[in-house]
């Protein structure tokens, strides 16, 4: 599906210096929004509120602009705005599609093992390849739907005791509500939307009101963003965020989900790795040319 006028963003976490597989999805947006005479947006996602730097923050900026990149201000920036993702998760909650979950991660996983199955999510990557991530962001396992048949009383009285908790998207009661959906891909087509990938995703903890997927789900629609260009790693996220979309009444952008680039031991870069951070090849001498033809020339998976 064509997009006549695209609206592309680029949404970094600053917990890290970006690498080079950052400045190849960065410069792919750009260069989506320049060619169709579009907005090239940029969104800082900190809701990780422990891990974020100011540092971090500050070297993307510096980092895009030596690419030569440029982008709309003012930036969004995540950690300022929990009062939409407090009343995105009201929304759903209002709807009977969400519910509070008592369980910690060992929790989980004693549950997981008990059942016979393996900690973590069946791999939904996009058909021409990719793995996918068979986790949920922030490496969550696949939660078992432990608290979904709690009695409404006993939810409450645990909330009420203080108990810590999150709020969990029911995904089957979401899917029922909802009857099939798509979302298109421009490498992958037409995808039909499977609420089981992830199961009942977080939406939102009791110390940090959203998660990534209700965040990202809620941005995307404010800004008006018409085209995600991001990394196949998010390929099965998609699925929850498109599901959100119809459950919040929020318009669904195109997505590209590009390969990514691996290292030489055909593992993904990660921002631990500094030999290939963007500040580092610019140390090196690299010119932004010379790095972005580095990308387009670097392995991928």
């Amino acid at each position: 599906m064509p997009v006549p006028v695209p609206v592309t963003r680029f949404a970094p976490s600053p917990t890290g210096l970006l690498h080079l597989g950052h400045a190849w999805s960065a410069w792919q947006a750009w260069r989506r929004a320049q060619d169709g005479g579009g907005r090239f947006l940029l969104r800082i996602e900190d809701i990780d509120t422990g891990r974020c730097r100011p540092e971090f923050e500050a070297a993307i900026y510096e980092d895009l602009a030596w690419l030569g990149l440029d982008w709309e201000r003012p930036v969004l920036r995540q950690s300022e705005h929990f009062g939409r993702y407090r009343a995105a998760l009201a929304a759903i909650r209002e709807q009977g599609l969400a519910y509070p979950c008592f369980c910690t991660r060992a929790d989980i996983r004693r549950e997981i093992e008990a059942a016979g199955g393996a900690p973590h999510g069946a791999p939904h990557g996009p058909p021409h390849g990719a793995r996918g991530n068979p986790q949920e962001p922030g490496g969550g396992l696949r939660y078992p739907g432990t608290c979904r048949g709690l009695a409404p009383t006993d939810r409450q009285a645990r909330i009420d005791g203080g108990a810590a908790h999150a709020w969990r998207l029911d995904a089957a009661a979401a899917a029922a509500r909802c009857g099939p959906l798509i979302w298109r891909d421009e490498i992958a087509g037409e995808v039909p939307v499977d609420p089981a990938v992830f199961g009942d995703v977080v939406l939102a903890r009791k110390d940090v009101p959203t998660s990534y997927h209700l965040a990202v789900t809620v941005d995307d629609a404010l800004q008006g963003v018409t085209l995600v260009v991001r990394g196949e790693d998010l390929f099965a996220a998609t699925h929850v965020h498109r599901l959100l979309q119809a459950i919040l009444g929020l318009p669904a952008p195109l997505y590209r989900h590009h390969p990514l680039l691996l290292d030489a031991g055909g593992k993904r870069f990660a921002k631990r790795d500094r030999a290939m951070t963007i500040r580092s090849l610019r140390e090196k001498g690299l010119s932004p040319a010379d790095a972005v033809a580095l990308a387009a020339g670097w392995r991928t998976g």
